[in-house]
């Protein structure tokens, strides 16, 4: 009984596996495509995004030796 029990649910869970693999294709499979192709995947649904972004990241400052830090070491 135990057998046919995992059996049943190894079934179901390659049945979920296999739906949610579908979903995914059918939304998104022409940009996976494409990138494969090594396309972009834009379509005309999707417009280029032309607005940039700044990103500016601050480099750390030198720390400076004081005399209480250099007696710890």
């Amino acid at each position: 009984m135990l057998a046919a029990l995992a059996t049943l649910v190894f079934l179901s869970t390659l049945w979920l596996l296999a739906v949610l693999v579908a979903t995914v294709l059918e939304h998104s499979g022409g940009k996976i495509a494409a990138a494969f192709k090594g396309q972009l995947g834009r379509s005309i649904a999707q417009p280029a995004p032309y607005a940039r972004l700044r990103v500016r990241s601050r480099l750390p400052q030198p720390m400076r030796a004081r005399p209480r830090w250099r007696d710890a070491a």
